[in-house]
């Protein structure tokens, strides 16, 4: 059977979910499960619930866990990607709190804007490290990337490696299912596609039982009933026509329009959720130690199927049998209206030949150049990361929409020195 690396397990309860996606499946019940981490104890609980996991399933799986990469890639077919260099602390936070001094609030800030940007930085150098291992020990290996910054990670990648890879997110089939509650229509019976960039794709299609469901989302729109934690999005419906497959909270922070330190009414109208990746942190964290208590402790474990597609990729790999997903591909033909290069999230066929790409064609004019005003951030990011350039960063940061839209040019480049420093040994010199 196929081995497996987990990289980054320490992600205990994402990796619980994935496991239980994967040893689920019959044809996938026997693989060999490689867990890596260089927090050692966080590994130790994510190794005894893999365990569980496969005692709960039957699963006759093979399930190691080492705190050397090498050991965990060394053959391995697939390596899934989950990690989070810098953590909540002291990472995320600097890249919260540093922004608030000059005056820019963010929500997640772990895709674009100064936070995106920052991540970023630091997490290229290691992937572009663990690509080397892969290269070098699995160089077959199928690369099942799911950390952020998506878009900026897997052009990094695709730059810098011949390592296959594609990235993962659930964002457009848990939109998807969000709307299907909006509308009262069960969600296996929706139809539709959806294409742009991670986090910035949206819906071509929405139909069921061939009706165009876009009429009652703009109805829906209008009318004001919207769920509240969704307002940015049914906002930015009304204004462009299509619907975008990621959170109100993410999206807030991608454009020049939800946030603005001298309209705080329209924060509250809208209900934008400044620092809400932070709060998120806490309460995990917290929530963490006490689920980890109860499972070290024997408690129950619960296996429940989880929206993700990396066991439906590996096991369409495996069998030969065809699936589509949707995955994060370097834009090689495949939407004519974004840059050539740069990585775009697009449904794509998984089978016995691996993952491959559809092609879209054009995008409504008005998607697509919102979208290059990400694109533009992300690869000016990842040309900081590849050459070293420090002025990329300022040029990343002073072409972000959110950041550019609050600060002039000279407090961007001071704002990218503060963070640049409280970040210190975290991101590799520049110069």
């Amino acid at each position: 059977m196929a081995k497996i690396a987990f990289i980054g397990a320490g992600s205990t309860v994402f990796a619980r979910n994935l496991l239980g996606d994967i040893l689920g499946h019959e044809e996938l019940a026997g693989s060999e499960i490689a867990l890596f981490d260089i927090d050692a104890e966080r590994l130790a609980t994510s190794e005894l619930v893999a365990r569980r996991v496969a005692d709960a399933l039957d699963a006759p799986a093979k399930i190691t866990s080492t705190t050397d990469r090498r050991v965990a890639l060394d053959g391995a077919e697939y390596a899934i990607n989950m990690i989070q260099v810098g953590g909540y602390e002291p990472c995320t936070v600097i890249d919260f709190e540093v922004p608030k001094r000059f005056g820019l609030r963010q929500t997640i800030a772990d895709t674009l804007g100064i936070g995106g940007i920052m991540r970023g930085l630091r997490t290229i150098p290691v992937m572009l490290d663990m690509c080397r291992d892969m290269e070098e020990l699995c160089p077959d290996v199928w690369f099942l990337n799911y950390t952020n910054p998506m878009a900026i990670n897997c052009r990094a990648v695709g730059c810098a490696s011949s390592v296959r890879t594609v990235g993962l997110c659930h964002s457009v089939q848990g939109t998807a299912y969000e709307l299907s509650l909006d509308l009262g229509i069960p969600y296996r019976e929706i139809d539709y596609l959806a294409a742009g960039i991670n986090h910035m794709a949206f819906y071509l299609r929405f139909s069921h039982d061939g009706e165009d469901l876009y009429p009652r989302l703009l109805e829906l729109a209008a009318s004001g009933r919207v769920p509240e934690h969704n307002r940015v999005r049914y906002e930015v419906l009304k204004h462009f026509g299509y619907f975008v497959t990621e959170s109100s909270e993410h999206f807030a922070e991608y454009t020049p329009w939800f946030i603005k330190r001298d309209r705080p009414e329209l924060v509250s109208q809208l209900n934008v959720p400044l620092d809400e990746y932070p709060r998120r942190c806490v309460e995990q964290i917290a929530d963490w130690e006490s689920e980890r208590a109860r499972l070290e402790g024997g408690g129950p474990i619960e296996v429940q199927p989880s929206f993700e597609y990396a066991a439906t990729i590996i096991r369409s790999i495996e069998t030969g049998k065809p699936r589509v997903i949707y995955g994060n591909v370097p834009n090689d033909g495949l939407i004519d209206d974004l840059p050539a290069g740069c990585t775009v999230e697009v449904p794509c066929l998984v089978d016995g030949n691996g993952v491959q790409p559809t092609r879209i064609g054009a995008l409504p004019p008005q998607l697509a150049a919102m979208i290059r005003t990400n694109v533009n951030v992300q690869e000016l990011t990842v040309e900081a990361a590849l050459t070293g350039r420090r002025e990329h960063v300022y040029h990343a940061a002073m072409l972000d929409p959110h950041t550019a839209a609050e600060l002039d040019l000279d407090q961007i480049h001071a704002l990218v020195d503060a963070l640049l420093d409280a970040h210190g040994s975290w991101i590799p010199a520049l110069s």
